[in-house]
């Protein structure tokens, strides 16, 4: 049987158990996402009862805090596909603060209503890769993507192959509204983890492997419910090391 196969079959009973998963949690329903006190990105989406509206799945919430907190205060760029009615865009930029430059982008041309102070819109298609060549070259520095745009799986791969790569190192990569088991943008994202757990041995005898080129820029790749979260080293390493400390160890190892 080949590897490919091998890892096909393993995929595919991976899915199965989770699918045949008996949940022990108990159901009581609860809107508040995790740590929605401490949370301020939740506490404007829960005021936010008129004016602009902002469409997001509750459960968001707590991996946008926890991921981008590190940010916020901070002069960051922040980009985010999918305008729609506006009204993340001041989310945005009030978590983020004074400092920071959110642009958002849509491929209707009627977004351009909602810039504002420190809030910019750029009108194109996340599918064109044209359209993100001129981008970058237009915004050399971005520090968060957050992708709520088309949806599709050919726009959201387009759009991480064109920016993911484009992201000052720190950076923060969000992709929304991943649904559905057999998505393919899904495992295209799972294909990303296997290049994250790639060896390419130094020295055996002191497990020292060299990183490939992704696992120097990728520091972490999160999933959630519907959400892909993707953090970019700050300190790419030059090598990855697993040494032993101690003088005691089993004979047997």
């Amino acid at each position: 049987m080949s590897r490919d196969s091998i890892v096909s079959d393993a995929f595919r009973s991976g899915a199965s158990f989770a699918a045949q998963w008996k949940s022990s949690a108990p159901d009581t329903p609860s809107v508040a996402p995790a740590g929605s006190a401490d949370n301020p990105l939740w506490q404007h989406f829960e005021k936010n009862t008129v004016g602009a509206g902002i469409w997001k799945w509750t459960h968001y919430f707590d991996p946008y805090h926890r991921h981008l907190a590190r940010m916020a205060s901070r002069p960051v760029v922040v980009v985010e596909i999918g305008i729609f009615s506006g009204g993340s865009l001041p989310m945005w930029k009030k978590y983020f603060g004074p400092d920071s430059h959110v642009i958002g982008i849509d491929i209707e041309p009627a977004c351009r209503a909602y810039e504002a102070e420190g809030i910019s819109v750029v009108i194109g298609d996340q599918a064109d890769r044209n359209f993100w060549r001129t981008f970058r070259e237009s915004h050399p520095h971005v520090d968060v993507v957050i992708d709520d745009g088309g949806h599709t799986p050919e726009q959201q791969r387009v759009t991480l192959e064109e920016m993911l790569p484009h992201l000052r190192p720190g950076g923060i990569y969000i992709c929304e509204d991943i649904h559905y088991t057999e998505n393919e943008f899904a495992a295209f994202a799972a294909g990303l983890v296997g290049e994250l757990n790639a060896r390419i041995h130094i020295d055996k005898d002191v497990q020292k492997s060299r990183p490939s080129p992704f696992q120097r820029d990728i520091y972490a790749i999160h999933f959630y419910a519907y959400l892909l979260v993707i953090e970019k080293s700050l300190n790419p390493p030059t090598e990855l090391m697993g040494p032993r400390h101690g003088t005691e160890w089993q004979p047997f190892l």
